[in-house]
């Protein structure tokens, strides 16, 4: 059965959402049709709409949700209908090399990278005003229903709040992650997060979850300073407070550097000046910020010769249909929080006000 719903269409770039009744075709073999619940707004779909990550419009954005199973289609076993669900804009098919190996977690059926906007058929499942409208990474949750291939789904505790542990599907998720897991800071470590939104905060969770004595705070915007201490933060530096270059003032307060660098904003300065303030020989920085798609980066090489890491973490490095159940498992065992990264909780017809608050750093 074809369900005919609402969902925020981007018809081109740079323009609002547009409310729209959009068609939702059934899910085919392998694929789960998913009621969307609750859905975070994330500074990845605002790239699409100003060019920074380039997708084919018109498009459903929206990849960190929660919702609850409508229909399956044929040969699915992981999930059936009425079973709530995180849908995974990084997929695990299992099979790949990155999903075989102890060492990765990008399965190759991700749609990052090719940025088809369609399912693995090649088809979409979404029309409006007789338009097929694209894909987003596989998820598309700016809609009250989608369909996502059952290797992009996770099935959670029935007891799960789904409007808390969406984030769970990307923003805490990437950062908690980006330190535990693909950073892996150790008691005692002193670390530098450049970056205060969702994201960042959850790296100073996780690098707080991990024991680090010292967690450097910096945002160009001061206001995020009491989020940040409440979280775990030690300090907090706004650059616009310095005359030299925010590298040099955190090697002064630190000595050489810190141990563990994290780039949560996607800026080719901020990540090259990630990179020269951690430790000059075994420092370790890592990319969480999605990088602007037309710019490259150049920087001096002897900041990687003398022993430096550079390293990016997607989702981070979670393998997702293993890794989402059991977070939202240590949710709901209060082994983390999720309340202080939600800010506001909006009708879905607000959705250019919430962006509007994105954009404001609100």
């Amino acid at each position: 059965q074809v369900i005919k719903c609402k969902a925020a269409v981007m018809w081109e770039a740079n323009k609002p959402f547009s409310i729209e009744e959009v068609e939702v075709a059934p899910p085919k073999e392998h694929e789960v049709r998913i009621q969307i619940v609750a859905t975070g707004i994330c500074r990845s779909d605002d790239h699409v709409i100003t060019g920074g990550l380039v997708m084919p419009f018109p498009i459903i954005l929206g990849h960190e949700a929660a919702g609850v199973v409508e229909s399956i289609g044929q040969g699915v076993t992981s999930v059936k209908p009425g079973d709530k669900v995180i849908p995974l804009f990084v997929p695990q098919c299992g099979k790949c090399r990155s999903c075989l190996s102890t060492k990765g977690n990008l399965c190759c059926k991700n749609d990052i990278g090719s940025a088809s906007g369609f399912m693995s058929d090649g088809t979409s499942r979404f029309t409006c005003k007789g338009k097929v409208i694209h894909h987003f990474i596989g998820t598309s949750t700016f809609t009250e229903y989608t369909v996502v291939h059952e290797s992009a789904v996770a099935k959670i505790d029935s007891a799960a709040p789904l409007e808390k542990v969406c984030l769970i599907g990307c923003g805490f998720s990437t950062g908690y992650g980006a330190a535990v897991q693909t950073a892996k800071v150790e008691p005692g470590s002193t670390c530098a997060v450049f970056g205060l939104g969702g994201v960042g905060l959850s790296v100073v969770m996780g690098c707080k979850a991990a024991g680090a004595s010292r967690i450097i705070a910096i945002d160009i915007n001061s206001d995020k300073f009491a989020k940040a201490k409440e979280l775990g933060a030690t300090d907090c530096v706004n650059p616009k407070d310095f005359k030299q270059p925010i590298q040099e003032v955190l090697i002064e307060m630190t000595g050489q550097g810190v141990d563990y660098s994290f780039e949560v904003i996607g800026r080719i300065e901020t990540m090259i000046a990630a990179l020269a303030s951690c430790q000059y020989n075994y420092g370790v920085s890592v990319i969480v910020g999605v990088p602007p798609a037309a710019e490259k980066i150049t920087f001096d090489p002897m900041l990687l010769f003398t022993g430096r890491s550079w390293k990016g973490s997607v989702f981070g490095g979670w393998k997702s249909k293993d890794s989402v159940p059991k977070l939202v498992a240590d949710y709901m065992k209060k082994k983390f929080v999720l309340d202080p990264l939600i800010t506001h909780t909006l009708p879905f017809a607000k959705i250019n006000e919430g962006f509007d608050l994105l954009r404001t750093g609100k």
